[in-house]
Order: structure tokens, then C-alpha cells, then sequence
């Protein structure tokens, strides 16, 4: 069997990602709330013409808080494959997990509150 070109596998690299990025959107509620949040946002940083660096910022937030999403949920699906009952030690590996994201989120929200209180009030 011929080896695929290194274009052929980056082609189909990127559309593995996609695959696994609209799973992660339709199956999953809190990367959905994430996605609205992201939205809205963005349509507020368009309401209130934020500066180029207020730009970078929110996307590289927003960018931060769907990777870690993404990266929980992975984590979680790969604890409940290897031990679908309930265990402490995969308990503490998916709290841990779900702690990174809160910590992500809590970060995203106050950069939020920098970029957006000022312009409201």
C-alpha cells in the first residue's frame, strides 16, 4: 500500500478535528453553554468596537476555555471506557479535570468583566 503524501494526511488530520469538534458540540451541554457565551461575546465586542488587543485577548479566552472543554470531556469518556463503574481514584481524575476547566472559565470571566465593565458603565 502507498504511503499518503504528507498534504493527503494534514487534509485528513484537519478533518478528523472538525469531526471531533461538532461531536463535541452536539453531544455535549457544557460546550454548548460555552459556545453561546462565545457568541455573545463576540457579538458584544463588535457592540462595543474593543480594540485590536481586547480582541486577542477575548478570542484567545474563549479559545482556552473550548480546549479545555474539549480536553475534559476527552478525559471523562476515556475514564468511563476504562472503568465504567464507580471508582474514587477516576472519580478524582475527572474532578481534577472538571476543576481545570473552572479554573479556565473563572480566568475567561474576568477577563470579560476588564474588557466589558468599563464599557457599560
Amino acid at each position: 500500500m502507498p504511503k499518503e503524501s504528507f498534504l493527503v494526511n494534514r487534509i485528513k488530520s484537519v478533518g478528523f478535528a472538525l469531526k471531533g469538534a461538532f461531536l463535541l458540540v452536539k453531544t455535549e451541554a457544557s460546550i454548548k453553554i460555552q459556545v453561546c457565551l462565545a457568541i455573545i461575546v463576540t457579538i458584544l465586542g463588535f457592540y462595543f468596537d474593543i480594540s485590536n488587543i481586547e480582541w486577542i485577548v477575548q478570542i484567545l479566552a474563549i479559545g482556552l476555555i473550548l480546549g479545555a472543554e474539549g480536553l475534559n470531556t476527552a478525559v471523562e469518556k476515556i475514564a468511563d471506557y476504562i472503568q465504567p463503574e464507580y471508582d474514587p481514584k477516576i472519580g478524582f481524575i475527572k474532578d481534577v479535570s472538571a476543576g481545570a476547566v473552572m479554573l479556565v472559565a473563572i480566568a475567561a470571566a474576568i477577563v470579560g468583566l476588564i474588557i466589558y465593565i468599563p464599557k457599560i458603565f
